[in-house]
């Protein structure tokens, strides 16, 4: 029996692309086809630049008929700069990639991209697509794969019963309340995986099954695409659109959070969450109280998890009114952190180093800085150990935005910490400083690792016990037990088992190997019982131990070990066991080699002498062919004159000639072939003479005896040893030049032969065995240089009184080179510019201190000092501080008067009286602090680091509310004085104030239309912060008024108003001085509803009174009123003839006969009107006489005249790119016709300009003005009567 796809045609002519392939039908390319049949080609650009091209197939798909369960494979090449990327479509449904249904591979060898079936089904039957596309085109083709049917063909009525049964497990998978809520019981596994299933990506489907015990996976895949259909089906009913499904994502604060956007057709529609099958209560504010919360925000649904656990694992299910739209299964590893990340400190443009050691291996866990989620780039790199138990996040190239806090998340566990990053003070401004190849934060690695060996240590223990439990409860399964026993162990069953016992199974299978030619190979793979046996087959034949190939069974473990391969090992083999089989492919390579010795030999760099000739040699092995490559210093060598590369069989040579200094470097040999490349070294050193040595000179010494110099040596010394530098010294102002003679290989050298006073130059040469360098010749150097010494610090202040001051000072740090052999110190009176020196000059000082006794009482001084060595005096210092000559001063006394003058909440006033002085005993103030201490605290702090010198301050900062101690302390030259604290302890908060509202006009109603919000705002003062209350009707506000207090405002907000929250409204401000209320009338209301049918009654003659029923909202709204209006047919207009009436009825006088009349009744209340009831038509008869109209003949007027513009046109000039509006006005009978014409030329016709003819008015409309529209513009105007013509110009300015 045939199974054809849908789409027979194998080419691919006028195929179309749709959006589901990644391509949008409406992409602007130029089409072209390929030399292969069938491939159409989609070119992106008009032009490609040099070497590059679009994608193309060399190679296409080929059609398939093939038997069900075979093995089916579609293969394609393709070519294109740059590398195409190659993915597969099918015309019907998806490709599902999984390993036992569909996998695409593609082999570097032979560039072949391939999808395979390992077992196709009549399902996989279909037409299937092969992209390949690059950034300048997309080339496409088609296969047709058609499978063939074998065995028993289900019938309409099977496949019927089928879809019902899924249709019937769905309806078993959701046993609902009539709410739409879910029975409150727990979830059955298979319930379960099926709800994990719904929601999964495509990529988590194989590790689900495994996980639940499923290996049928066609038989999953059929089953769960019946299931997603009908739960669209069932979604579509209350929700619009879903999309972004975020599965449960754990943060560093403790909690976790379930994302999805979905659109509510009704936004009432109720939402629940489940956590496996029973219902979760949660809050739709963040609330401490509730664990879980759900918050709304437009289109997009957060639910979160607080204060996590481990019993908060399970699965979680989002529901909408009884329909289940999304799940996701939440795992909490039982893991801990042994060590937590610590802060870093880390310096600009320097690498940063977070690491912590997990109690618990894990293959990853989750990094996050400045709460975004961080991965592997160029920025960050994450780094795991081999026990997966030490984890590390560098973050590369710091920069000051990189600063932050960085977080690590493994389960429900999280530590943080901050990055500080340092800013580089020597960077230039604007430019950053040079990369750092250091890193911060790099702790002790040891004691990383010995902690992460203990943990492991601790894990393989209790892995050990947990697994020694699992044997006790399987052997207390096979005994022989009691009925209580039995119902134990039927509930350690239900625990160690899923679904069904699936019997003996593979924990690991065979894994593919790749080995070398020689080398040894083992295929492993691990069963699930220790007792099953298993047979061993290569290329479908068995194989047992041999003299090559050793089979072993330890434990649960076979192996099958080939202890030296070659190329009769390659094949596919298989190990089977108990029905379960698993396969693997050996692959045997022969990459290319060297021999050990002969490589050692090619490793020894070659010396050769300029102009002479090197040779490399070095033989291989491998499988041919071989590409073999020569490379000096990077550059890919080829044949020249001077270079000759020699091929043979496992053998290649490689001979330069005529070398210079300038080839020396690294000589590399790479070898490449199918199974891979290896590489050789060795270096090439060319000898030569040396360079010039290098400057700058680096003078150690020029005195009066010596000159000590040193230079750098030769940039390049030829590749030789130096033996020697020659010198030559000329005295400056002589011809001639005196050999000093080879020095040896050290660059400097210490002349003592010299006069004192004279200046001298040098050559030098270096010397090596290839020959003697080009001289370099150095700069004069004077022979007894003087050298002074710096600066000594600035003197300090030792003591002071009114006939001598004593100062001291520090040695400069540059001496000159010699000892320091006294100082002079100088004095100057403030206000004077004379320096005058108080040391006589031939004495001078020898300590580094001085009493100054030549000083007037009363007087101000400042005084600098200089060193003196061998060549004369040094620079002075900086000045010392002024000083008073007099006697010390005696501390100041307690200030007076300290008092607090203002405060608020953050800051706090000062001020008080200068201390008073008493002779002898306290002296004048110099300055004020002031000290402050919270009441918590015991340590008084200052707020000012410098003395201020007025008498009041302003204390900042203070946190609102909180109970501080203040005093303020005198001080002077003396000292400081004794402290003055205020009498009491001060509160943070203004004056107290009596809470009053501060608007100057407040509303005291307001109305609402039912549906909007109502906002109210009012403005207050009261100190210290008022308790604000908001009442109803004298009681409690309901949950759904929205109060928001601020400083000194207070906001009434009802989101979305209704008729009940019609009300008085009472804020209450209090605080301990007083309290202060106001009341609203907030009225909700909307437009009322029309009243009933009306009727009209004549009680008596001239008057009638219409009456009418009331409108339904007239029970519910105090305020509604009516009014009337009439019409009759006179004057068939409607007008107002009564208004605010509060009953059902009106009467109306001064009804004349013979008229009909018609009334309106409305609805009125705060918001507006309701639509009118009308009464039916009255009409009091009355008999008429019969009146005749006589008519007055009419003449016929001819209004026939010539086309004549009543309003010209006018000059124009406008800006390039603004618009120019052109208009006149003509008059003509028959009406005229109009053309256009700019420059002779109609404009009619041209769709550049908007033409309109609007009763005689004539416009011309240019959007864009260009200088293309300058010109004359004409408007011509005919008919049968005449033509009559109007120009102007326009002008365009740039």
């Amino acid at each position: 029996m045939w199974k054809r796809s849908k789409v027979t045609d194998q080419t691919a002519t006028g195929q179309a692309v749709d959006a589901s392939e990644g391509v949008h039908p409406d992409d602007k390319g130029i089409r072209k086809k390929s030399k292969v049949p069938g491939v159409m080609i989609t070119q992106f650009l008009e032009e490609l630049p040099e070497g590059m091209s679009t994608p193309d197939f060399t190679r296409k798909p080929i059609a398939l008929t093939i038997q069900e369960g075979k093995f089916a494979v579609f293969k394609a090449i393709v070519v294109g700069t740059p590398t195409p990327t190659v993915t597969w479509a099918r015309a019907n449904g998806e490709i599902h990639f999984l390993l036992d249904v569909c996998t695409q591979k593609y082999d570097e060898t032979s560039r072949e991209h391939t999808i395979e079936f390992p077992k196709v089904t009549p399902e996989d039957a279909d037409t299937y697509k092969c992209f390949a596309a690059n950034e300048y085109g997309r080339a496409v083709c088609t296969a047709v794969l058609n499978v063939i049917k074998v065995g028993f063909t289900m019938s309409k009525e099977g496949q019927k019963t089928e879809v019902e049964d899924v249709t019937a497990f769905r309806k078993k998978l959701k046993k609902r309340n009539p709410d739409g809520s879910r029975e409150e019981m727990p979830m059955e596994p298979e319930e379960k995986v099926w709800e994990i299933l719904l929601s999964a990506d495509k990529k988590d489907y194989e590790h689900i099954c495994a996980e639940y015990g499923i290996t049928d996976f066609r038989g999953m895949l059929k089953k769960l695409t019946e299931m997603k259909k009908a739960r669209e089906e069932e979604i579509a009913e209350f929700v619009s659109h879903i999309s972004t499904l975020k599965h449960i994502d754990v943060k560093d604060d403790d909690c976790a959070t379930i994302e999805l956007d979905m659109d509510l057709k009704d936004p009432t529609s109720k939402v629940f969450l489940y956590k496996n099958g029973v219902m979760v209560p949660f809050t739709l504010e963040d609330s401490e109280s509730m664990k879980h919360s759900l918050k709304q925000v437009g289109k997009k649904y957060i639910f979160t998890i607080k204060k996590l656990a481990a019993e908060d694992a399970g699965l979680y299910s989002v529901d909408v009114e009884g329909v289940n739209v999304f799940s996701t299964d939440f795992k909490v590893p039982e893991v801990d952190f042994a060590v937590k990340i610590h802060e870093v400190k880390a310096s600009e443009r320097e690498d940063a180093l977070f690491q912590c050691v997990l109690t618990t291996p894990m293959d990853e866990i989750k990094w996050t800085g400045k709460n975004a989620t961080l991965t592997n780039s160029e920025k960050f790199e994450i780094t795991v150990s081999e026990d997966k138990l030490i984890h590390k996040l560098i973050v590369r190239d710091c920069l000051p935005l990189d600063a932050g806090i960085y977080a690590a998340v493994a389960g429900i566990k999280s530590c943080n910490a901050w990055l500080v990053v340092e800013a580089d003070k020597d960077s230039k401004k604007g430019k950053r400083g040079a990369r750092k190849t250091t890193m911060a934060g790099g702790g002790s690695n040891e004691e990383l690792l010995k902690i992460a060996k203990e943990q492991q240590e601790r894990y393989e223990k209790e892995m050990a016990e947990k697994l020694e439990l699992a044997k006790k409860r399987r052997r207390l399964q096979q005994r022989p037990l009691m009925p209580n026993v039995q119902c134990l162990a039927a509930f350690i069953n239900s625990l160690l088992t899923n679904f069904s016992d699936p019997g003996v199974h593979f924990h690991a299978g065979l894994s593919d190997c790749n080995v070398n030619v020689g080398e040894a190979a083992e295929l492993q793979c691990k069963l699930s019982s220790e007792e099953c046996e298993g047979i061993w087959y290569k290329d479908g034949d068995e194989i047992k131990s041999s003299e090559g190939i050793t089979i072993s069974k330890e434990g649960s473990f076979h192996k099958l070990k080939i202890h030296k391969v070659t190329e009769e090992y390659a094949g596919k083999y298989k190990f089977e066991a108990d029905g379960r089989k698993t396969e693997a492919v050996i692959v045997v390579e022969d990459p290319p080699r060297f021999d050990a010795e002969e490589l050692e030999a090619f490793k020894a760099p070659v010396t050769v002498k300029k102009g002479h000739k090197a040779t490399f040699k070095l033989p291989y092995i491998g499988q041919e062919p071989i590409k073999v490559q020569w490379y000096l210093d990077g550059e890919e060598l080829s044949d020249e004159s001077n270079i000759k590369l020699e091929y043979s069989d496992g053998y290649t040579r490689l001979l330069l000639t005529k070398l210079q200094r300038k080839d020396s470097g690294e000589v590399k040999i790479r070898l490449k072939n199918e199974f891979g490349t290896v590489e050789a070294l060795s270096q090439l050193v060319v000898l030569d003479k040396p360079t010039p040595p290098m400057g700058p000179l680096e003078i150690a010494e020029a005195s009066s005896s010596v000159i000590d110099f040193k230079w750098r040596p030769p940039k390049d010394s030829g590749g030789c040893k130096i033996n020697n530098y020659i010198l030559e010294r000329q005295q400056v102002g002589r011809n001639t030049w005196k050999k000093v003679g080879p020095i040896g290989p050290e660059a400097k050298y210490r002349d003592s032969d010299i006069d004192h006073g004279r200046r001298y130059c040098y050559r030098i040469r270096v010397e090596t065995e290839m020959g003697t360098s080009e001289l370099m010749e150095t700069e004069d150097i004077q022979a007894g240089t003087k050298a002074y010494p710096g600066p000594p610090s600035a003197p300090k202040v030792a003591s002071a009184f009114k006939d001598c001051i004593t100062l001291s000072w520090s040695p400069p740090a540059d001496t000159g080179g010699t000892n320091i052999l006294g100082y002079n110190l100088e004095k100057r009176k403030k206000g004077s510019n004379l320096w005058g020196q108080v040391n006589p000059p031939e004495e001078m000082i020898r300590t580094k201190g001085f009493p100054v006794k030549d000083v007037v009482e009363g007087m101000e001084y400042e005084f600098r000092v200089s060193a003196i060595n061998n060549s004369g005096a040094g620079e002075f210092s900086t000045p010392s501080e002024f000083v008073f000559a007099r006697d010390p001063k005696k501390r100041p006394g307690k200030v007076l008067d300290f008092k607090v003058t203002d405060s608020t909440y953050t800051n706090l006033s000062l001020s008080w009286t200068k201390p008073k002085e008493v002779e002898g005993v306290e002296d004048e103030a110099k300055g004020y602090f002031v000290e402050i201490r919270p009441a918590e605290n015991t340590e008084w702090d200052r707020c000012n680091s410098n003395f201020i010198t007025m008498t009041s301050y302003t204390v900042k900062g203070l946190k609102s509310m909180a109970m501080y101690w203040v005093r303020a302390v005198a001080t002077n030259d003396g000292g400081e004085g004794e402290p003055q604290e205020l009498n009491n302890y001060i509160l943070a908060m203004p004056p107290p104030v009596r809470p009053r509202f501060t608007d100057a006009k407040i509303k005291s109603f307001m109305v609402v239309r039912a549906g909007n919000s109502a906002r109210f705002n009012i403005n207050f003062e009261a100190s210290p912060w008022p308790e604000i209350t908001w009442q109803k009707d004298g009681g409690q506000a309901s949950k759904k008024v929205t109060i928001s207090n601020t400083e000194g405002t207070s906001q009434l907000l009802i989101p979305s108003a209704e008729r009940s929250d019609t009300g008085i409204y009472t804020i209450l401000v209090k605080n301990i001085v007083g309290q202060e209320t106001f009341s609203i009338e907030i009225r909700v209301t909307d437009e009322p509803k029309p009243p009933g049918p009306v009727e009209v009654d004549e009680n008596v003659p001239g008057t009638v009174t219409v009456s009418w029923t009331a409108s339904p909202d007239e029970k519910r709204d105090d305020r509604l009123h009516y009014l009337v209006s009439k019409r009759d047919s006179s004057k068939r207009q409607w007008h107002t003839v009564a208004d605010r009436i509060f009953n059902n009825r009106f009467t109306l006088c001064n009804i004349m006969p013979g008229r009909e009349y018609q009334f309106r009744v409305y609805a009125k209340n705060d918001m507006g009107s309701s639509k009118p009831s009308e009464s039916p038509k009255w009409l009091i008869t009355t008999k008429k006489e019969k009146f005749t109209v006589s008519m007055p003949s009419s003449k016929v007027c001819d209004l026939q005249c010539p086309p004549k513009f009543i309003v010209p046109l006018k000059m124009h000039a406008a800006p390039q790119g603004y618009e120019c509006y052109m208009s006149c006005a003509i008059k003509g009978d028959p009406a005229p016709y109009v053309t256009w014409l700019r420059n002779n030329v109609s404009l009619n016709t041209n769709t550049n300009y908007h033409i309109t003819n609007t009763c005689g008015v004539c416009s011309l409309l240019i959007l864009r003005v260009g200088s293309k529209d300058t010109g004359e513009y004409k408007i011509v105007a005919e008919n049968a009567m005449g033509r009559a013509e109007c120009s102007t110009k326009l002008t365009v300015r740039e």
